[in-house]
């Protein structure tokens, strides 16, 4: 007796695969568009990076620059009293900013300008030396070494934020902000005529002699 045949087809092998596999286009289009938008985001997050600072690498503050006005100030001296800058106008000024009071290179700086002091003043230089200290530091550190100049009191470190004196350091291997040992010759019309940065405390009074002496 012969078998009857199935009136319903077997599916090839090439169909069963064909319905496991997705549809090509619908696929192709929205892998296509999530990476046109993954391209689109990265690129934005990096112009966003861009504009970000990078953390640990602040903007160095910019040194007055030679002929330029120099920044106004008013501060305490250590015997109490107030110094504006604009009141020493008509006479040549030697600003100098040191770290500490009565620390070696600070003590070798100061002690150059004293022993520079009749020099100094044959040229009516007034010189202020500024520093964080507090005014019964400064009036030990002046008495300790017969120091004949005014210190300034800078405990804000807003005279030392003017002129760019006001920077971060490092010691070993540990960041921390402080003073820059820098000095600044100003003429008697009230303008930055000089600008010692890095300056090495041996030997400094005389750079600031040869600078003054430029001014006559």
């Amino acid at each position: 007796m012969a078998k009857k045949k199935s009136s319903a087809k077997k599916a090839s092998p090439a169909k069963k695969v064909a319905k496991k596999m997705p549809a090509v286009k619908g696929g192709s289009s929205k892998k296509a568009a999530t990476t046109r938008a993954a391209a689109k985001k990265s690129v934005s997050a990096k112009k966003v990076a861009a504009k970000k600072p990078v953390a640990g690498k602040a903007a160095e503050p910019a040194w007055p620059q030679e002929g330029s006005v120099a920044p106004k100030f008013t501060a305490t001296a250590h015997d109490g009293s107030t110094v504006w800058l604009s009141a020493l106008k008509g006479q040549p000024v030697v600003l100098y900013f040191y770290p500490k009071d009565d620390t070696p290179g600070c003590t070798v700086e100061a002690c150059g300008f004293r022993d520079a002091h009749a020099a100094l003043a044959r040229h009516k230089a007034v010189v202020l030396g500024v520093s964080p200290d507090s005014a019964k530091k400064h009036v030990k550190f002046r008495e300790k070494y017969g120091l004949p100049f005014t210190l300034l009191v800078d405990e804000s470190h807003a005279v030392a934020e003017a002129y760019g004196a006001w920077r971060e350091k490092s010691m070993y291997g540990r960041k921390y902000m402080g003073i820059a040992r820098s000095t600044f010759v100003i003429d008697a019309s009230g303008r930055i005529a000089k600008v010692f940065t890095s300056v090495k405390p041996k030997g400094h009074e005389q750079e600031v002699l040869s600078a003054l002496a430029a001014l006559a």
